[in-house]
């Protein structure tokens, strides 16, 4: 049976309702297809515009994107770790963005066997921007962040807040 991470499934439910099923079948294919010493983690999902304001100010710069302006305040938006457990004990200790490893062996690096999934179901992946994230997917719907924050400013969303899509 795979690795299930449970931290990645409460990540998931704090996604957009219209991706939350989609993210479950993805993260279960994910888990399928990485059979050897790695796991993969959403490490990010929701973030709000505060927690993104704070990440746009960090030095040395880790986003391009202040509040409002990431898929990741829309719950649209999830960036991936692989956890490896190196020592093979079961723990899972160490974090790797590693986009080459191929930990089970089956010629294709665990990271893109993740990317593979991903773009099954039209997620946009950030490895294929000039400015490159490899962690980062999202799914939008054809929306563009403009268009879902001035939904957001418009007051477009439902009871718990999520932009209406």
């Amino acid at each position: 049976m795979p690795e299930i991470d449970k931290l990645t499934l409460e990540r998931i439910k704090k996604l957009h309702p219209k991706v939350r099923k989609e993210a479950e079948k993805i993260y279960s294919e994910i888990c399928e297809r990485l059979t050897g010493n790695s796991i993969c983690r959403f490490a990010m999902t929701l973030r709000t515009f505060a927690e993104q304001d704070a990440l746009f100010n960090k030095v040395p710069k880790v986003t391009k994107a202040r509040g409002g302006q990431s898929f990741h305040n829309y719950g649209l938006a999830i960036d991936i770790v692989l956890l490896v457990d190196q020592d093979e004990n079961g723990t899972f200790e160490s974090a790797s963005w590693n986009t080459k490893i191929d930990h089970d062996g089956d010629n294709v690096s665990d990271w893109m066997e993740c990317v593979e999934v991903f773009e099954k179901y039209g997620w946009e992946w950030g490895g294929k921007w000039n400015f490159k994230d490899d962690p980062h997917f999202q799914k939008t719907f054809g929306y563009t962040w403009q268009d879902l924050l001035n939904k957001h400013k418009r007051g477009e969303v439902d009871k718990a807040g999520y932009v209406l899509i």
